[in-house]
């Protein structure tokens, strides 16, 4: 049962935990450089998707194209990183 924990955690409970605990002071240092709160993303999501209500999903298209775009390099690199993580 704790091997299958721990497999779903990546790693051990205290070694997720660090790199949960540094990724986390990169990030918040990152966002208070760029004064960046958690309440303005909600706002920016929210914001998003009333003008996107508003211009009628003309917007779709550009999404699409930015998601298609992302993938062709998102999705190589994930098959990449799994296949070397594979042979361990």
């Amino acid at each position: 049962m704790a091997n299958e924990f721990n497999r779903f955690l990546g790693d051990t409970p205290g070694r997720t935990l660090m790199k949960l605990v540094v990724a986390s002071l990169i990030v918040g240092f990152i966002m208070t450089l760029f004064n960046i709160m958690p309440v303005d993303l909600l706002r920016s999501v929210r914001d998003g998707l009333m003008e996107l209500w508003r211009t009628g999903f003309d917007t779709l298209g550009e999404i699409g194209t930015w998601l298609l775009l992302g993938a062709s390099v998102v999705v190589p690199l994930f098959i990449i990183v799994r296949l070397l993580s594979f042979k361990r």
